[in-house]
């Protein structure tokens, strides 16, 4: 097991395809909610890629070192019995107040008083979200960090 997930994850050689199934996973997360809410994700979702068909790809890239240290914790912790996956949801309120840190830290930051705005309707959903995502994201970190 590599000691550092940033070694694993961020590396030149890496980065390009842990980014592309970073955004693979969040269109996958998207795709498979339901109901009401589910639905006003999803059209919000495809008018954000609509609008700014970079705006994904570049929070990805922008978020993703911020991600992994608060991943990294939970990495060591990890004993390589089982799957990170489960390692990660039986941990889900943690790891969810973790990785929601960094984008609350960055929303806090910005001047932009629309995103602050729709982020703050967001936010109260968003841990549910996180922790319905960890074993996609246990799997991903195991895939190209295990």
């Amino acid at each position: 097991m590599v000691a550092a997930l940033g070694d694993a994850l961020l590396s030149a050689d890496r980065f390009p395809a842990v980014k592309a199934d970073v955004e693979a996973l969040i269109d996958a997360e998207v795709s498979d909610k339901k109901g009401a809410s589910g639905l006003a994700l999803k059209g919000g979702y495809a008018a954000v890629k609509k609008v700014g068909p970079s705006i994904v790809p570049s929070a990805v890239e922008g978020l993703l070192p911020a991600f992994v240290e608060k991943l990294q914790p939970f990495w060591q912790e990890y004993a390589g019995n089982g799957s990170f996956a489960d390692f990660l949801v039986a941990r889900g309120e943690v790891v969810a107040d973790a990785l929601l840190g960094v984008t609350d830290e960055r929303i806090a930051g910005t001047s932009k008083t629309g995103v602050k705005r729709v982020y703050d309707s967001l936010r109260p959903s968003a841990k549910k979200h996180v922790v319905e995502a960890l074993p996609r994201v246990g799997d991903l970190i195991e895939k190209h960090a295990g």
